[in-house]
């Protein structure tokens, strides 16, 4: 059985926790696409913890952990979070990482913080992690695979030419320090020691987990909007967010995935740019932000505030769609109570017409909000454990929303905590 948990809308939707909390019940969970710019938090019974290459399910004695050929792999930051784990009393994971996962490098970074700077005010939001061009390396096929590590000639070749492309741009376009071959090489050695005690075939390795039964996660990042196809390009990640991508960023087939557990957040919120129709601004704003979240709505990653909003039941809808939701899990429900009224966008004016369908960039722009207002319930939801228990107008909200979006909310989040969920009984 193989069940992937992807985020319907922006990222930061909580899927960390929902991961964790699966992951008791589950014997491998998988990281299949991303890199260390988008974090997961997680409160758990060793801490509060920011996961930002490891699966969410990590901390359990009976799991293992595998980074799966789709992500971008930063060497030294997966050992740096290993360590981290450990000397906060977690014991130590098991680890696989796939031989065919590519390794982000240093020049990544460097290349995307200079680019930022090139684009000043029509940047991207970079969090300057070496992901887009990381990814296209990758895809131009430069990429260094992790196997190639162990290939001295195949991996020299391979510096050789990475250095003449790169110092055209660095040298021509940026006016930066130049990437040396020697240096390069010295580096991969000292990534190749780091990486080699965890390498493993992984795809061979999940085809015989599958044959005998194994329970398996597939742990997304960012979600269904910031999806280079199907998000709001050109603001998007260079990965693919959606549950569909799980199958080739892990090494397994498609038709192994048979739930598809999508994260949904009980209002919005979003790191970097680009459009956000239900978005918030000024003391509404800030209330909502300071409340969010376990400690306020910040990038796990970056530190930077979080753009918040109201609930996107177009968007929402859109991403459970693209992602092909069987059920959803609602987060961060007792953040609203303190509310009299909480607002919900359940249309988008265009031109003067209204419409439910998430549209392309270019008229995403000119999207207004359509609002639709319900009543709060201005009570504290947290240590409720049975959905009957929980406020009429709460109650109302929840349902609400599975409504607009057509997916049956199977899960309520109503804290940060592992264990602050109403499993909800249909």
């Amino acid at each position: 059985m193989v069940r992937a948990i992807v985020g319907a809308n922006w990222g930061d939707e909580g899927k960390g926790k929902i991961t964790d909390m699966l992951a008791k019940d589950s014997d491998i969970i998988i990281r299949f696409q991303g890199g260390s710019n988008a974090g997961h938090t997680i409160i758990n019974d060793y801490g509060k913890f920011a996961l930002h290459l490891l699966p969410s399910g990590v901390f359990y004695r009976h799991t293992t952990s595998i980074i799966g050929n789709g992500v971008a792999l930063n060497i030294p930051y997966l050992l740096k979070e290993i360590q981290d784990l450990e000397s906060k009393g977690v014991p130590e994971p098991k680890i696989l990482v796939s031989d065919r996962a590519q390794v982000l490098m240093p020049y990544h970074m460097e290349l995307d913080a200079y680019e930022e700077e090139r684009l000043a005010g029509k940047s991207f939001g970079s969090t300057k992690s070496g992901i887009a061009p990381f990814y296209s390396d990758k895809y131009a096929k430069i990429g260094i695979q992790v196997c190639e590590l162990f290939d001295e000639e195949t991996l020299r070749d391979k510096v050789k030419n990475i250095c003449t492309l790169k110092n055209v741009m660095l040298e021509h376009l940026y006016h930066k320090p130049l990437l040396k071959e020697e240096e390069l090489m010295e580096q991969l050695a000292s990534y190749r020691d780091m990486i080699a005690p965890y390498v493993c075939d992984v795809s061979a390795y999940l085809h015989e987990a599958l044959k005998e039964g194994k329970r398996v996660l597939l742990e997304g990042q960012l979600g269904s909007l910031k999806d280079p196809d199907h998000g709001i390009y050109p603001m998007v990640t260079s990965s693919s967010t959606l549950a569909a991508y799980g199958a080739i960023g892990a090494g397994i087939p498609p038709y192994e995935i048979n739930n598809i557990t999508v994260v949904v957040k009980a209002y919005s919120s979003a790191v970097g740019a680009g459009a956000f129709t239900s978005e918030i601004f000024g003391d509404e704003a800030e209330e909502l932000r300071r409340r969010g979240g376990d400690g306020g709505e910040y990038g796990a990653t970056t530190g930077r505030p979080r753009r918040v909003g109201w609930f996107d039941a177009v968007a929402t809808r859109y991403g459970c769609r693209i992602q092909g939701a069987t059920e959803v899990a609602l987060t961060v429900l007792d953040v609203l109570g303190y509310l009299d009224e909480i607002p919900m966008c359940v249309g988008y004016e265009i031109d003067g017409e209204v419409t439910r369908d998430f549209p392309t960039t270019p008229k995403l722009k000119k999207a207004k909000p359509v609002w639709k207002t319900m009543p709060g319930w201005k009570t504290d939801i947290r240590g409720i454990q049975n959905y009957a228990e929980l406020p009429e107008a709460c109650r109302n909200y929840i349902e609400a929303i599975e409504a607009e979006i057509g997916v049956p909310i199977t899960m309520v989040s109503n804290g940060p905590g592992r264990n602050d969920i109403i499993k909800r009984v249909r």
